[in-house]
C-alpha cells in the first residue's frame, strides 16, 4: 500500500446549536478542501448513530507534504480557529497503514 497520512478526528460538541453552526463551518470548510486540495485523498464528515453531538472526521492525505498543505491552506486555517467556540471536547489520532484499498481518482 501506498504510504500516507491518515487521521480521525473525534469532536464533541457543546450543544445541538453548536452542532448545526460547528456543520455549516465544515461545510464552508470543505468547499475549499474540494477545490484547492489535489494531494487530500478523503476527508469526510460522520455523525456516530445515536450521537447527535459528535462528529468523527476521517482524513487521507497521499503523504506529509499534502497534509502540511492542507494544514496551511485559509480555509483550513479559519476552520482551526473558528471550531473552539463549539466544542465540549477532540481526540485526534494519526494512523499509518500497513495494508488495504484506496480507489484511484481520475
Amino acid at each position: 500500500m501506498q504510504q500516507g497520512v491518515g487521521l480521525v478526528v473525534r469532536f464533541s460538541l457543546a450543544s445541538q446549536e453548536a452542532a448545526a453552526a460547528f456543520d455549516e463551518l465544515c461545510a464552508q470548510t470543505m468547499e475549499g478542501i474540494r477545490t484547492r486540495e489535489p494531494g487530500t485523498v478523503a476527508y469526510v464528515c460522520h455523525v456516530p448513530v445515536d450521537e447527535p453531538l459528535t462528529r468523527v472526521f476521517y482524513e487521507l492525505y497521499v503523504d506529509r507534504d499534502a497534509f502540511e498543505d492542507h494544514e496551511a491552506q485559509e480555509h483550513t486555517k479559519r476552520f482551526l480557529a473558528e471550531r473552539e467556540q463549539y466544542l465540549a471536547g477532540i481526540e485526534v489520532t494519526f494512523l499509518e497503514a500497513i495494508d488495504g484499498k484506496v480507489a484511484v481518482r481520475p
